[in-house]
């Protein structure tokens, strides 16, 4: 494990737009759902996506006086990995999982924080624009030519990670925005993606899609697993909600796939 036994699971991509702060939230809510003890961090200190939706909750839970499972969470303000450390230690101290969310650039502290992850996560819209991230492709026959730039990075870090405690990193790309693509793209990406995590050594898993509920509910902090405080549901937030849940599981988190559900 990466510090203090706790299993870290960084959210990572330098492109902006592919979900990543959202799936980084819902993954540390969904986890303190299940019963299981998670903090988080949030290393953009500019935006603080994860940190503002995890304030939004608590005062949603305040002002309606109701119990909202929710994570401890912090945010590194300067973009000092020194005072990521810091943050590191102090939110390690009681839980199973640390769920890290990067800044969308590359800098130090998302350097940092993906050579510290246990479970690297790299969500992608479905489309070239977003593959071309990690690899590119042949503009004719839609192959996979070489793999780009944040692949060395991931390399990188899984030495820096070895080096450092002998551990490994596993890679996992969520595939979000599935159902708006056509149907031929889709499977042209499907296939590159496939291609490509074979060469460079990364797991394939589905997303969330591009549904509107995930946006509407960040003012209350709340999610689509947070029923008693939902109302009725129609049917698209019931399959969103599924879609949640198998997000989750496909992280394939130690003993944390069948709690999530």
């Amino acid at each position: 494990m990466a510090i203090n036994g706790v299993h870290l699971i960084v959210f990572a991509n330098e492109k902006g737009g592919s979900g990543k702060s959202t799936t980084a939230v819902h993954t540390a809510i969904g986890l303190a759902q299940a019963g299981r003890r998670v903090a988080a961090l949030d290393l953009d200190g500019r935006q603080k996506t994860l940190a503002r939706y995890l304030e939004n909750r608590r005062e949603t839970a305040k002002r309606r006086g109701v119990e909202l499972a929710s994570p401890e969470f912090a945010v590194v303000n300067d973009g000092r990995t020194e005072t990521f450390e810091e943050k590191l230690e102090m939110l390690t101290r009681d839980v199973e999982f640390l769920v890290i969310d990067t800044p969308g650039r590359d800098d130090d502290l998302a350097r940092a924080a993906a050579g510290r992850a246990d479970t690297l996560v790299t969500p992608l819209n479905d489309s070239f624009i977003d593959l071309d991230l990690i690899g590119q492709v042949d503009p004719e026959t839609y192959k996979v030519k070489r793999p780009s730039f944040y692949a060395e990075v991931v390399w990188d870090a899984r030495k820096a990670r070895a080096k450092t405690d002998g551990g490994t990193v596993d890679w996992v790309v969520l595939r979000n925005r599935l159902q708006h693509l056509e149907a031929r793209n889709m499977r042209r990406v499907g296939d590159a993606l496939g291609e490509l995590s074979k060469r460079v050594g990364f797991r394939v898993i589905p997303g969330l899609g591009e549904r509107v509920i995930y946006r509407e509910l960040f003012p209350k902090g709340i999610t689509l697993l947070d029923l008693q405080q939902l109302g009725e549901l129609g049917i698209s937030h019931i399959a969103a909600r599924q879609e949640l849940r198998e997000m989750i599981s496909g992280l394939a988190l130690p003993e944390a796939a069948a709690n999530a559900a």
